[in-house]
């Protein structure tokens, strides 16, 4: 089997699950990409997450950088094509029979039903990510001290980022980790 065969179709099923976002199947995507494939390192694959949330653009596009890392241009093609066209294939016909049916039952059932499934895929993309920090305790406790400061305050997440690594900084010259 080719190798960007290979990339397709290990990533369509994870699209056609997404629930909540694309940040919901980073858990997901780390486990076929560092587990079971074994195409990137987790700090590899931890880089990659960091690159794509920097840049312009949706989350899954985490997916083409792993594409291109994988299997260059028509690697980025392969996973691409995989994460964002079978979804919006299955979008536009849902859409059609949504409109037509809206208010239904069903549909508030299906709606309360898919709640708790994309904060528990989110969730275990968190856990995923924050495991996979290098630096230790110390960078987990930073990560977790600055999501909650962000959820919960006014503070600007560029000055939670500075403060952040100044604290890693200094953990490391007085030998923490």
């Amino acid at each position: 089997m080719s190798l960007f065969w290979t990339l397709f179709i290990t990533f369509v099923p994870i699209s056609l699950v997404t629930v909540g976002g694309g940040q919901t199947t980073i858990a997901a995507i780390n486990r076929q990409v560092v587990d079971v494939h074994h195409w990137m390192t987790q700090a590899q694959f931890i880089d990659a997450f960091a690159i794509t949330r920097m840049a312009p653009g949706p989350g899954s596009l985490l997916v083409t950088l792993i594409g291109w890392h994988v299997a260059g241009f028509w690697g980025a093609v392969a996973t691409t094509l995989a994460m964002f066209g079978p979804p919006a294939c299955l979008l536009f016909i849902i859409a059609y029979f949504w409109r037509r049916q809206k208010g239904a039952i069903w549909q508030l059932a299906l709606e309360g039903g898919l709640r708790p499934v994309a904060a528990g895929m989110m969730a275990a993309s968190v856990y995923v990510l924050v495991r996979a920090l290098e630096g230790g305790w110390a960078a987990q406790a930073v990560a977790l001290v600055s999501t909650a400061l962000v959820m919960f305050t006014r503070l600007n997440a560029l000055l939670l980022v500075l403060l952040g690594g100044v604290a890693l900084i200094l953990c490391q010259f007085a030998g923490v980790f």
